[in-house]
């Protein structure tokens, strides 16, 4: 009997990825809306084969989940299934430990290739983010997180949690122009446009 484990925020995402992973003989598929809830399951429940992980989750976020969840299920394949489809993330995936990258808009032909490619012990990347690595690693880009600084990134993460510019100056003891100055450089590095858009990549990767 296989077993999975789907751990997302969205209740559409645990419907659609439950009915494909059942499709393709996965019985029972558990599901957890966070990490913390994932781990809790883990602790008092048999080990799955394959685990379905978001990188955006309240709380911890996925890439940060997946040593934690290797300790407690060290024989299941993990799938991180995002969103966030920008160049770099799936090459943090895999450095994290995980077996596979697909983004939410894969279409569910898709989802099933990278579940039978994971159950084969392999590694799954769609073609598109093949290329992204390898150009990773021959050096000609690179990860869009790895050019911030600490300040930045402390920024980008409480942009994430819905902390205004003028309540982040106040968290780090800064004035609102050097929050609004990181604000700027956030997004010119980023490549995203306002707040939002900060928000929305601070959310993705798990920042």
């Amino acid at each position: 009997m296989k077993t999975a484990l789907v751990i997302d925020d969205h209740p559409i995402t645990h419907l659609g990825a439950s009915r494909l992973l059942r499709d393709l003989g996965y019985d029972p598929v558990g599901q957890a809306m966070s990490g913390e809830d994932a781990l809790a399951q883990l602790a008092h429940e048999p080990a799955p084969a394959l685990i379905v992980l978001d990188i955006s989750l309240p709380g911890t976020g996925g890439l940060d989940l997946v040593a934690p969840l290797k300790a407690l299920a060290p024989d299941a394949r993990i799938l991180i299934f995002s969103m966030n489809d920008q160049t770099g993330f799936a090459a943090r995936a895999l450095q994290a430990g995980a077996q596979g990258f697909l983004s939410k808009n894969a279409p569910p032909a898709d989802f099933r290739e990278a579940v039978r490619t994971l159950e084969a012990g392999e590694f799954y990347l769609s073609a598109r983010q093949a290329l992204a690595l390898a150009t990773l690693r021959s050096g000609a880009s690179a990860d869009p997180l790895a050019a911030l600084s600490d300040r930045e990134r402390q920024v980008l993460g409480l942009i994430g949690r819905g902390l205004s510019l003028q309540a982040i100056a106040d968290e780090l003891r800064v004035s609102y122009k050097t929050a609004a100055n990181t604000s700027s450089s956030l997004k010119k590095k980023l490549g995203v446009d306002g707040i939002n858009g900060l928000m929305k990549f601070a959310l993705d990767s798990g920042v």
